[in-house]
């Protein structure tokens, strides 16, 4: 499904960058530009104006506390009889003769940075006017001591272009969108540039009018799945240039190793974004997006969702339902089939990511014991359904048909599901997927009341593929 307005609460509470350091950005910028028009730096100013992710509306807010950074460009005339290397290392000095900026501001290769208390950073960069021709632009490399020729303003211009051919901003926003998986994933590498770039070429000029750019979801599809066929057409790193200066090859910034993992990371995400596009059922494609996008997409309709099974459950028996409190007390009394349906593939449940082994599955059986702490001695054996008191722990233990401990080359990974009001109240609904202790092992301590799932995936560790899966263990916690 589309889920169009869990999209644009997505965008607006988890990916774009807040208003409030928004306004803290812009603040911090323009008291950087009045400082340096009044400081003691040689070059003539000429202008000011954003650049990057900044000037391209494509920021996004930083992952775990990270900063964020804001480039700015500082058009200046030449300096006669100076080096490159002299517009950094002259910038820099400003900026240290100042008690605002001394501890802040540090030099790279292209610009001086002010950082913020690791919160955000500001990027300023000289670009020359005019050196040796009219409309000539250049940054200064302090590294190797070049000039090197830049056009950011008619980059600017091109995304702007791009933007406007997708329609509703939705280049803007799907961009937005991959950073973020980028950033929450880390599963490849591809800088701002580069990632915006591939992006904007793969939008056409008719593209506003195609109902494939009609809302952010159906634009993700369409935009992934063009970037998707152009990688798979390249199967060695192509040169990626600059769109308005050809000499910049953007893509050395890669190398064969790091195009391949994205060629195959963006292949295995164009699939998971058409599954969850195409899936009908509701629960379903939000806990597929949420394999893409990770917990924080549709989070509260998703948890909430496990919150009330209790209420769902009991209304769903009819006439039996005024017989029992809530799902639990359904449970002790009739069993699995107390259970609502859908009960074993709710949003909020992580769906795996591994591949489907080639092979005939194998079986996998979990076998439970009652232990009395996370270290004692294991005791009796516990069955799925059975009721238990909060309190203790149950160990499991992941085991071929015959009863044996599977082979170490494989891994076995643990799907741990929380439901109902008590979970959801101590905002412990879990659902991810944990690795074993020991060897095929998991021990877990039994806390909240509800009915709640345990599940065993062993995992091939030669190709990360799924060569078997158990049936749900299930704990009733009275």
């Amino acid at each position: 499904m589309k889920l169009v307005s869990q999209f644009n609460d997505f965008l607006k509470d988890t990916v774009n960058l807040n208003q409030s350091r928004f306004d803290q950005l812009e603040s911090s910028i323009d008291a950087v530009q009045r400082y340096l028009l009044n400081a003691d730096w040689k070059p003539k100013i000429i202008r000011y104006a954003a650049h990057g992710s900044w000037a391209h509306k494509t920021i996004i807010r930083p992952i775990d506390g990270a900063s964020f950074d804001a480039d700015l460009l500082v058009y200046i005339d030449h300096v006669e009889d100076w080096e490159p290397k002299q517009y950094i290392n002259t910038l820099h000095e400003a900026f240290r003769a100042s008690a605002t900026y001394a501890g802040k501001v540090i030099k790279s290769s292209h610009c001086v940075t002010i950082e913020y208390a690791g919160e955000r950073k500001i990027d300023i960069a000289p670009c020359i006017k005019d050196r040796r021709f009219t409309d000539e632009y250049e940054v200064c490399n302090r590294n190797s001591n070049e000039f090197e020729p830049s056009r950011p303003g008619d980059y600017t211009d091109w995304l702007i272009a791009k933007n406007t051919s997708s329609s509703k901003n939705n280049l803007r926003k799907v961009t937005r969108l991959l950073k973020y998986l980028r950033d929450i994933k880390t599963t490849f590498t591809c800088p701002s540039f580069l990632l915006t770039t591939m992006l904007g070429e793969r939008i056409l000029a008719n593209d506003g009018s195609r109902l494939e750019f009609s809302d952010v979801p159906s634009a993700l599809k369409e935009i992934v799945g063009r970037l998707d066929d152009w990688l798979q057409a390249n199967y060695y790193l192509p040169e990626v240039h600059n769109p308005v200066l050809w000499s910049e090859i953007q893509s050395r910034c890669w190398d064969q190793a790091k195009y391949s993992n994205f060629r195959n990371v963006i292949n295995r995400y164009r699939d998971w974004i058409d599954e969850a596009y195409d899936e009908e059922d509701k629960d379903e494609s939000i806990a597929k997006w949420r394999r893409v996008f990770g917990d924080e997409f549709a989070k509260a309709e998703a948890v909430e969702k496990a919150a009330r099974v209790s209420p769902v459950a009991i209304a769903a028996l009819e006439s039996l339902a005024s017989s029992w409190s809530d799902m639990v007390s359904a449970v002790k009394a009739i069993g699995r089939s107390a259970l609502p349906e859908n009960f074993t593939k709710l949003p909020h449940m992580e769906r795996p990511k591994w591949r489907n082994a080639n092979s005939a599955p194998i079986n996998v059986r979990i076998k439970t014991y009652r232990a009395e702490s996370e270290r004692s001695i294991r005791q009796a054996e516990v069955q799925s359904l059975t009721p238990l008191r909060p309190g203790i722990w149950l160990e499991f233990n992941a085991l071929s048909l015959a009863g044996l401990p599977f082979p170490r080359d494989y891994s076995v990974k643990w799907r741990i599901t929380n439901t109902d009001a008590a979970a959801y109240a101590a905002k412990c609904m879990r659902g991810q997927f944990y690795s074993s202790e020991t060897h095929g092992v998991r021990r877990e301590y039994l806390e909240y009341h509800g009915v709640h799932m345990v599940e065993a995936y062993v995992i091939k560790r030669s190709d990360e593929s799924v060569v078997g899966r158990s049936d749900i263990f299930y704990v009733v916690i009275d």
